[in-house]
């Protein structure tokens, strides 16, 4: 903990945040996550479990090229979204000390494969009563030595990314997205991968799509043929397969690589997710503008990252309030069978990024930090559930104002 986190407990008078037990997903429980497996997934898999392939074969290429026709974007898949973002760090050629740019809050696993290459990691705060970035602060932080930006679009909400990939090229910036949260995002009726040099998209457990656990690299359209070329081999030992089919000894192994590729059972599974994600991510999305009408009229509430507008697609994966006394409403959920929490936390917390943050200083993130919850919006959570919930906060607010 540093110094600062500690002096704004103090003054809030504010016990540090801690974990919920996990809910049983049973009876009238309203869980915070479950997975989307579409019911013709079981055949799918068990075709595959038939067949003479269940590692990397034909179905992976048939998942790309189906995730291509959905998103846009030459795409290709790996063993976790961590992994693809591992890719795109060493297809930028990132190198020890190379200073990048990298969100405050997020999953680790957008930070800590920065931090095994060796790169010095410049964190960014997050913007005022949101758990985004902001981009103008963003752009402020760079400088002649930012070799690449990370950002990351919290529950789904999209960034101002045309101002900050238009910021990127003037500067020769390389630009990666953590998508983790945003499947399905588009700006001005454009995906969201046209707005950076690499995007990358998890398919782990509770995601909107889900492999069991997976991830997409998308590439801009502006990356060279060689350069996807490079990633199919990293992905797995730096051996172009193709090649391999020819020959064993004369397919050279140029490139450090990795075993990240996924196999045939988890893109039979993502094939047939596909298929159902425009009815899975409405589902999500409606829950999100039904929290957001029924809560703003309470004024001890902040939302974040749920605005919808015109020129976006939310990506509709989390759904998150602030609150004064989160710990005491979220016990109060808790028991009325719902699940609440926090998810995600600043990344300065954790004694692996230490030595990036020493004297840093993050007021937003301060402010915010024991404040926000995440309320349940997963596929199977109705809007009628979702007005359950409300009617509980109501009435846990109505309580506390006697």
């Amino acid at each position: 903990m540093t110094s600062t986190e500690s002096t704004t407990r103090m003054k809030k008078n504010i016990a540090p945040p801690k974990d919920m037990p996990l809910m049983k997903s049973e009876g009238n429980n309203i869980v915070l996550f479950h997975p989307f497996i579409p019911p013709s997934a079981k055949s799918s898999v068990a075709n595959v479990l038939s067949s003479r392939w269940i590692g990397q074969g034909p179905k992976v290429d048939e998942f790309e090229l189906a995730w291509e026709q959905k998103f846009g974007g030459r795409t290709i898949s790996v063993n976790s979204g961590t992994s693809a973002l591992h890719l795109a760090y060493e297809l930028a050629e990132l190198r020890p000390e190379d200073e990048v740019i990298v969100p405050l809050f997020t999953c680790t696993a957008t930070n800590i494969p920065l931090a095994q290459i060796g790169a010095k990691l410049i964190f960014s705060d997050v913007g005022k009563n949101t758990l985004n970035v902001d981009v103008d602060d963003l752009i402020k932080l760079t400088t002649i030595r930012t070799k690449a930006i990370v950002v990351v679009h919290y529950a789904g909400q999209p960034l101002d990314m045309a101002k900050l990939w238009k910021y990127c090229k003037e500067n020769n910036i390389i630009l990666i997205q953590d998508c983790a949260h945003g499947i399905g995002m588009e700006i001005d009726r454009k995906p969201v991968y046209k707005y950076a040099d690499y995007t990358m998209y998890s398919l782990q457990a509770i995601k909107t799509i889900t492999v069991g656990d997976g991830g997409m690299l998308t590439f801009n359209d502006n990356i060279s043929p060689q350069k996807i070329s490079e990633a199919k081999r990293r992905r797995w030992f730096g051996i172009d397969r193709q090649k391999k089919q020819g020959g064993i000894w004369e397919n050279d192994i140029v490139e450090l690589g990795h075993k990240w590729q996924m196999t045939d059972l988890s893109a039979s599974i993502g094939i047939e997710s596909l298929k159902y994600f425009d009815e899975v991510h409405q589902k999500r999305v409606n829950n999100l503008i039904t929290y957001s009408k029924r809560l703003s009229s309470l004024k001890e509430i902040t939302q974040l990252n749920m605005k919808q507008s015109d020129n976006i697609k939310h990506g509709g994966w989390l759904a998150t309030i602030s609150v004064s006394n989160r710990l005491q409403l979220q016990e109060f959920l808790y028991s009325h069978g719902i699940e609440s929490n926090q998810v995600h936390y600043r990344n300065d917390r954790y004694s692996i990024f230490s030595k990036y943050t020493q004297g840093a200083s993050y007021p937003n993130m301060d402010e915010i930090e024991n404040d926000y919850l995440v309320l349940p919006c997963h596929h199977l959570v109705t809007v009628r559930d979702v007005n359950f919930i409300c009617d509980k906060i109501e009435e846990f607010y109505a309580k506390n104002s006697q």
